[in-house]
């Protein structure tokens, strides 16, 4: 099969194929022109038991989940926590469970370990984690006290010694705002503005694989084999399956005030955030407010 290649100088492309068939006409794949080792190493893998959805007594609790093709977790290290040891990049790889990159690393004491891959970083470069200061490259990871105002940050914590919690998706990043007091102001990727404890660890720089975005999936069975099932519009059931449910052909939702959930609740646009939340304080500025703009 020949293929186009959708290549910006920063990014890595996307395939598109001849469209040989409907489903192939409209969808892409990712080229993984950047992974350099397709066998995970065996040491930092684990079983990923699949859940369909249900809790421990066996009721769905998330909908349009089930099936997918078999997937190895792989044992990302969010915490870093191997402090003032210099990291080789052996390898950049896939990972199933996530859109980014991840790299393997080995450490100079023979420890080999799995972290989020950031852009632009190559197999031979060094990185490195640190409580204290250290020289602000792609990859190194210190507190946010220690970070200069202004760069891109991702992989960030939420409480000291946890592990990063935040801008952990492909391409994504925050931006260090500034430091006063105790707290750090970061520019999350929703536009949101919010406080962090300066102690919180972040790594500098942007995660990899930006295009993951621009990928279309073209036909049903590529998302049955991310373990997606189909979602069946509520105007399309019957009346006791869904308030949208019932009617002639394909009716309107009836007389609802607005759209409403499977579960009767208001739905779309509808604020669903708990007031007084005990994060409230911690934001200075709400990503609607970037929404209005």
């Amino acid at each position: 099969m020949t293929l186009r290649d959708v290549i910006s100088s920063n990014h890595m492309p996307i395939k598109i194929y001849k469209p040989t068939s409907s489903g192939r006409r409209v969808s892409s794949v990712d080229a993984f022109l950047d992974i350099t080792k397709f066998e995970p190493q065996k040491s930092l893998v684990t079983i990923l038991k699949k859940k369909s959805g249900r809790n421990n007594q066996g009721v769905i609790t998330v909908r349009h989940q089930g099936g997918g093709a078999k997937q190895l977790y792989r044992l990302v290290d969010f915490k870093q926590q191997k402090f003032d040891i210099t990291a080789t990049v052996e390898a950049i790889e896939y990972d199933p469970n996530r859109g980014a990159r991840i790299a393997l690393v080995q450490y100079a004491n023979g420890a080999k370990s799995y972290v989020l891959a950031p852009q632009s970083v190559k197999v031979g470069d060094t990185i490195m984690s640190s409580n204290k200061a250290i020289e602000a490259k792609n990859g190194n990871r210190m507190p946010l006290e220690y970070i200069p105002v202004g760069l891109f940050i991702y992989n960030v914590e939420l409480t000291p010694g946890k592990g990063g919690q935040l801008a952990r998706g492909a391409g994504l990043s925050a931006q260090l705002v500034g430091v006063e007091g105790d707290y750090a102001q970061i520019r999350l990727p929703s536009g949101e503005v919010r406080l962090v404890l300066k102690e919180c660890m972040a790594t500098v720089g942007v995660l990899s694989n930006p295009d993951r975005r621009l990928v279309r999936y073209g036909k049903a069975g590529r998302m049955r084999h991310r373990g997606i099932r189909p979602t069946v519009k509520g105007k399309n059931m019957n009346p006791a399956d869904h308030p949208h449910g019932g009617g002639e052909g394909h009716s309107p939702i009836g007389q609802k005030r607005g759209p409403q959930t499977v579960y009767g609740k208001p739905a779309r646009g509808v604020r669903t955030r708990k007031p007084g939340k005990w994060s409230e304080k911690f934001i200075i500025q709400s990503r609607r407010a970037k929404l209005a703009q």
